[in-house]
């Protein structure tokens, strides 16, 4: 029998809803600890309840407690899941995909409905991450997060929908596997894994979305607040409003890295378009066009490259 870590870290899935007032709020005992017994017919598990928040008020630090707190672990066990809450932990996955150094498996999940609503899926989804933590096949596919019986690696997996159960998607690539019954299927193999050794978050990166007509202010709250970098969710396949520029242009002048990414859901990003804020003019002038990475995906990269041990080649980083 494989032996697994279950991490808990809070959300949705260690939440309970008040039958009088339908709000859903953290219990004074995590519920999935108390219900966690009926896998050990699967996999000889440890259960860590790291910590019990909402995945809104998880941070970078937190994240790098955790990715520290798995590395430190990791030699014990065969695999590890962690339950997270779902508004975030697609940027969790991603940061410990960014900071661990290991080949067991590494899954996240979470849930849409608490524990005693009607439909929870927070059991279902447990249940299906600990068939792929135990699953030799996914040894060395990086992290990798598990709903609705769906395997999506952590770089490109999103929320897509604010309550449905089946909101998570990889737009673009699609999920990597699938689990049926009590079967792991997958499908897709990862092209690359990436490695940042950090020790702390010192270095600030601030993220933008465009619009029509938007002008300089925010860009140039950027540059008076001293953030160490950039992420630009731009039009299209990568392009900004003209009144946008002058600010940009300080923040790279200042040696500033600005990544582009695009604002629309699916599809990457292309200095494609010839004309004042076109990607043209932006790639000449610096800016770093990253492939496939959402917004809050590039921020967390730029983020672990600039706090990163070593330095970084930080364009070169974003063309793998």
């Amino acid at each position: 029998m494989k032996k697994l870590l279950l991490i808990n870290t809070g959300g949705t899935i260690a939440m309970s809803e008040d039958q009088t007032s339908g709000k859903v709020s953290p219990s004074s005992e995590n519920p999935i600890i108390t219900q966690s017994s009926f896998f050990n017919q699967f996999a000889d598990i440890t259960v860590e309840d790291l910590m019990n928040i909402p995945s809104p008020h998880m941070n970078e630090e937190m994240m790098l407690n955790l990715s520290n707190y798995i590395q430190s672990v990791c030699e014990q066990y065969e695999g590890i899941v962690v339950t997270h809450g779902t508004d975030t932990v697609e940027e969790t996955a991603y940061f410990l995909e960014l900071t661990l150094k290991i080949e067991i498996p590494v899954v996240l999940t979470g849930a849409m409905r608490s524990s005693n609503e009607i439909g929870s899926d927070g059991l279902a989804n447990l249940r299906s991450s600990i068939f792929v933590a135990r699953d030799d096949k996914s040894r060395g596919k990086g992290v990798l997060v598990v709903m609705n019986e769906e395997i999506h690696t952590a770089t490109y997996v999103t929320k897509t929908h604010t309550t449905n159960v089946a909101t998570f998607q990889t737009p673009t690539f699609g999920p990597i596997g699938l689990i049926s019954k009590n079967q792991v299927i997958y499908f897709q193999e990862s092209l690359h894994r990436e490695y940042y050794p950090l020790n702390s978050i010192s270095k600030k990166v601030a993220l933008i979305k465009t619009y029509a007509s938007m002008g300089p202010e925010l860009f140039q709250a950027v540059l008076d607040n001293n953030f160490d970098g950039l992420v630009i969710e731009g039009l299209g396949a990568g392009n900004i409003p003209p009144e946008t520029l002058q600010p940009i242009q300080e923040l790279l002048d200042r040696k500033i890295p600005i990544v582009m990414v695009s604002r629309a859901f699916n599809g990457v990003t292309e200095d494609v378009y010839d004309y004042v804020g076109g990607g043209k003019q932006l790639k000449q002038m610096g800016i770093i066009y990253a492939q496939g990475l959402s917004g809050v995906k590039a921020r967390l990269k730029l983020s672990a490259i600039l706090n990163a041990e070593q330095k970084v080649d930080i364009a070169a980083a974003f063309h793998l």
